[in-house]
C-alpha cells in the first residue's frame, strides 16, 4: 500500500496547479519542493504577464493552453482574490519594414482563437501612448498581469483545502520504480514468475537488462536527500529548470530518451518613477523570446526586458554589461529613455528544449503514452507563456494521468 496517491515534485506555478487540479479531482496529493518557499525559480522570476495566446503556432499546446488557461486564470483570480489587471498590450512596429509582420502576428492570432486584436497606424497607437515611437501597432485588450506570489499561495490555499499538503525544503534524489522500503532502494520490482522466467533463459547481464526495462512493481518510490523514502501510485514531475533531470532519474525503463536541456536567461532592467506607459508594449517577437519588452508591475512600477542570454549553469546574477543593448532597443519605441536611468533588477531563465538557431520547441507534457511507465506523468520545457497556461496543462495533466 502506498503511503499517499499520488507525489507532484516541485511547488511552482505547474506544479501547484496539476496537484490542485488533482486534489479537486479526489486524489490525495503532496507536493515535494526543494527550496524554502514554493515558486521561487521560473515562477518568481518573469514579466508577470498574463498572454492572450498571440504568437504560438496553430494547434500546439502552447497555443491551445495559453488560450484555455488565459480565461482560467481570469475567472480563478476572481474567485480567489488573486491581484490582477487588464491592462491592455501594444505589439509595436519600430520600422516600415515591421508594419508588414504585424498582419502575420494578427493572422496567427486568429487562427489560435484570438480574435479581438485591434490593429493601429501610427497616430492611433499615439493616441493611446503620448510617448510611444511606432509604425503601427497591435492593441490586444485581453492581456493582463497578474500578482504571481499571491496566484502560487491561493493554488496551495486551493490544494490544501481539497486536503494536499505543500512539504517544502524537501530535495528529492532518487526515484525508483515499485514501491519498496528504502533498504531495498535500487533494486527493481519484479513478479516472481518473471524473476523465473527470465532466469531460465538470460545470461547476468541479459537478465540485469530485463530487470530495468520489463519491471512490474506499481507505483514509484521517491527519496528525499535526508534519505527518507515515501511511496505512491502516481508520480507527476513538473520541477521547472530540473524536471528533465528528475525525470533522467527514470531513464533506464522508458522507451524514450529525455530530451536535453538549455538554459535561456533573462535580464531585467526597472526603471524607476513614474511607469511612461499605461500599457505593456512589447516590440514584435525576436528569435528566442519576444524581445525587450515593457512590463507593468501591479504597484505600477515600469520593467524592462527580458533579452535572450544562453547560459550552460544556472546564474541568476543580472549581467549589467547588457543594460547598453537594453538602451538601444527600448529607444527604438521609447526615445525619451535617459541615459543611466535603468537599474539592474532581476533575472530568470527559460527551460528550452532546443539549443540557440533552432526553432522554438512546444511544451512536453510526457504519460504513459509517450515514456511507457503507468502512472508517471512529466512536463518539461515549460517557458512562457507557462503562467498563463498553468491551469490549462494542470487540467491536461490530470486527464492524461488519471482521465477526465
Amino acid at each position: 500500500m502506498a503511503d499517499v496517491e499520488c507525489i507532484v515534485i516541485g511547488a511552482g506555478v505547474v506544479g501547484l496547479s496539476a496537484a490542485y487540479e488533482l486534489a479537486r479531482r479526489g486524489r490525495e496529493v503532496i507536493v515535494l519542493e526543494q527550496h524554502e518557499i514554493i515558486g521561487s525559480e521560473i515562477s518568481a522570476r518573469n514579466s508577470e504577464v498574463v498572454h492572450a495566446g498571440i504568437y504560438y503556432p496553430k494547434d500546439s499546446l502552447k497555443s491551445k493552453a495559453c488560450v484555455q488557461g488565459k480565461e482560467m486564470l481570469y475567472s480563478f483570480c476572481e474567485e480567489y482574490g488573486v491581484p490582477y489587471k487588464r491592462v491592455g498590450k501594444l505589439i509595436v512596429a519600430t520600422d516600415e519594414s515591421q508594419v508588414s509582420m504585424l498582419d502575420g502576428i494578427r493572422a496567427r492570432a486568429a487562427a489560435n482563437g484570438v480574435e479581438d486584436l485591434l490593429m493601429l497606424n501610427e497616430a492611433q497607437a499615439r493616441g493611446f501612448e503620448p510617448h510611444l515611437a511606432c509604425k503601427g501597432a497591435l492593441f490586444s485588450p485581453s492581456t493582463g498581469i497578474v500578482d504571481s506570489h499571491a496566484y502560487m499561495m491561493a493554488l496551495q490555499g486551493g490544494l490544501e483545502a481539497h486536503g494536499g499538503l505543500v512539504v517544502v525544503g524537501t530535495e528529492v534524489t532518487q526515484i525508483e520504480t515499485g514501491m519498496r522500503p528504502s533498504e531495498l532502494m535500487g533494486a527493481d520490482i519484479l513478479v516472481e514468475e518473471d524473476l523465473e522466467a527470465a532466469d531460465e533463459h538470460m545470461d547476468d547481464e541479459e537478465h540485469e537488462e530485463f530487470a530495468a526495462k520489463n519491471f512490474k512493481g506499481d507505483g514509484f518510490t521517491v527519496v528525499m536527500k535526508d534519505g527518507y523514502a515515501i511511496t505512491c501510485h502516481e508520480l507527476v514531475i513538473a520541477a521547472g529548470l530540473h524536471s528533465n533531470k528528475m525525470l533522467s532519474k527514470l531513464a533506464g525503463h522508458m522507451r524514450r530518451e529525455v530530451p536535453k536541456l538549455y538554459y535561456a536567461k533573462g535580464n531585467y532592467f526597472s526603471l524607476p518613477g513614474d511607469a511612461p506607459f499605461s500599457h505593456l508594449i512589447y516590440p514584435v517577437p525576436e528569435p528566442g523570446g519576444l524581445g525587450v519588452h515593457l512590463t507593468l508591475d501591479m504597484g505600477n512600477q515600469a520593467r524592462f526586458g527580458p533579452d535572450v542570454e544562453w547560459i550552460d549553469e544556472i546564474d541568476y546574477e543580472v549581467n549589467e554589461a547588457r543594460s547598453e543593448r537594453f538602451y538601444s532597443e527600448i529607444r527604438k519605441y521609447y526615445p525619451d529613455l535617459a541615459d543611466g536611468s535603468l537599474q539592474a533588477d532581476y533575472s530568470g531563465i527559460r527551460p528550452k528544449l532546443v539549443p540557440a538557431g533552432v526553432e522554438a520547441a512546444d511544451f512536453a507534457i510526457w504519460g504513459e503514452e509517450t515514456h511507457g511507465i503507468p502512472g508517471l506523468l512529466a512536463y518539461m520545457g515549460i517557458e512562457s507563456p507557462g503562467l498563463t497556461s498553468s491551469l490549462a496543462l494542470g487540467s491536461m495533466g490530470a486527464d492524461r494521468l488519471i482521465g477526465a
